[in-house]
């Protein structure tokens, strides 16, 4: 059976969760996506100092008459192999956002794929075989085309197995997907039992 279009009727009934029509949630999602790329970047961009770079601290020459600048010593900035002015050194990027940020972009972020038409519901992700010709046909008979996100409550083996070489294609738990996810792919295809379990982090309260 072919997936079929979650209409917004529809996942309100299913998420227990009003969907998001204008412009509130927008900066939210912004914030939450800035946030999540500022987080994995590793911070570990590191340039030495003339403090740092092997050299002697003896004077290459002595400070008047020879008719050349004068200098200090070989670590100086302005000679080859000489340490960094201001150059890059380790830091921490990351971005903190609260519970209810994230989960306002969450909603914001389905709000607008089902709005589009770009979310439907399958009955299940299970499959019969590992194989990557049987996950291929599973997609054509969902009327799947480009990349596509697979949410369900949890990893069916075979499934693992035989999307793991489809480019574009990826598979994430309801308790996993977040909104960059949302936002990434082409198609979404969630079961009914991981709408529920989104429906519950959405309607989460506040701690």
């Amino acid at each position: 059976m072919s997936a079929k279009v979650l209409t917004t009727e529809s996942a309100k009934a299913a998420l227990k969760v009003d969907l998001i029509d204008g412009e509130k949630g927008s900066h939210a999602v912004h914030e939450v996506i800035v946030a999540m790329r500022a987080n994995r970047r590793t911070g570990t961009a590191c340039a030495k100092t003339r403090g740092e770079v092997a050299g002697s601290n003896a004077k290459p020459w002595r400070q008047k008459g020879t008719g050349r600048a004068r200098a200090g010593e070989k670590r100086s900035p302005l000679w080859r192999k000489g340490g960094v002015v201001f150059g890059p050194r380790p830091r921490d990027y990351s971005k903190k956002t609260s519970k209810a940020v994230r989960r306002l972009a969450l909603r914001k972020a389905l709000s607008e794929r089902i709005g589009a038409g770009e979310v439907a519901v399958v009955d299940t992700t299970a499959l019969e075989t590992h194989k990557t010709k049987g996950f291929l046909g599973w997609l054509k008979d969902n009327k799947v085309e480009g990349s596509v996100l697979i949410v369900d409550t949890a990893r069916d083996p075979k499934m693992t197995l035989a999307s793991r070489n489809v480019p574009g294609a990826r598979l994430k738990t309801a308790a996993e997907v977040n909104t960059e996810d949302v936002l990434r792919y082409d198609r979404i295809l969630v079961t009914p039992a991981a709408l529920d379990k989104i429906g519950e982090r959405l309607r989460a309260e506040r701690k």
